[in-house]
């Protein structure tokens, strides 16, 4: 269904090959956006193309958003934007307590977490229009980790400080961030592994609304955000009640 706020807008979504990011990417497919999907991964991004149907108003682009001689390249290539959102998170081997951590995960997680985002706003400034917008990624471990979350936790809070100073400085380009909670998206296999069915039934069981979150639960919230012209330096919590708990 057209939604007037997307319609024939151009958006760029970094993390596009799979979960909340193809979730998102085709919300706005069906919104009647233009939509190029980015990932560092070619086999992911065909994949993603496949299952969003190939539509002319597809495009996929293999660059790695952490680095920033790619980010240049990556919007010399697309051009003019309405709006970027980047879903990317490198947190395999971040989730660990303290005397197991490696520094290279945690670096990792910065990368994908803090350098991305702040490359796709460097560089993606000059092509976004007056009205566009700019959304990340927080999440949860911000205001609930765990034991085994303080790299997680640490790299979330930074995020959500470097939208509020992106707000201002990029004004009137509005940067929001969607705070998700527990989502069931690929990512668990890395932190739960084979426990992941227990784990995410335990959280539902516990959590307000009765179950985990799903990707399109966040791209909602995501697409609200790049249509919603008065929202900016704002965190929106997507996460099922989990900070009451």
């Amino acid at each position: 269904m057209m939604d007037k706020a997307l319609a024939h807008k151009k958006v760029l979504i970094a993390g596009g090959a799979s979960g909340m990011g193809l979730a998102l990417a085709r919300r706005c497919l069906d919104a009647g956006a233009d939509v190029t999907i980015v990932g560092r991964n070619e086999a992911r991004l065909r994949a993603a193309e496949e299952a969003l149907g190939r539509p002319a108003t597809l495009a996929a682009v293999v660059a790695d958003v952490s680095r920033e001689d790619e980010v240049v390249k990556l919007f010399e290539r697309v051009g003019g934007l309405d709006h970027v959102a980047c879903t990317v998170a490198d947190i395999e081997g971040a989730y660990e307590l303290l005397p197991e951590l490696d520094l290279k995960a945690v670096q990792r997680a910065v990368d994908s977490k803090i350098y991305a985002p702040l490359l796709l706003a460097k560089h993606g400034m000059s092509k976004i229009g007056r009205d566009g917008s700019i959304t990340f990624t927080s999440g949860i471990a911000a205001y609930r980790p765990s034991a085994r979350g303080a790299a997680v936790a640490a790299v979330n809070a930074a995020l959500e400080g470097l939208v509020r100073a992106l707000a201002v400085e990029l004004a009137p380009i509005r940067i929001n961030a969607v705070s998700p909670g527990w989502v069931d998206t690929p990512i668990w296999a890395f932190v739960a592994g084979d426990r992941k069915d227990d784990v995410l039934g335990a959280m539902a069981e516990r959590l307000p609304v009765g179950r985990i979150g799903q990707p399109d639960d966040i791209a909602d919230a995501v697409r609200f955000l790049m249509g919603n012209g008065f929202t900016t330096g704002t965190v929106l919590h997507v996460e099922g009640g989990h900070r009451l708990i």
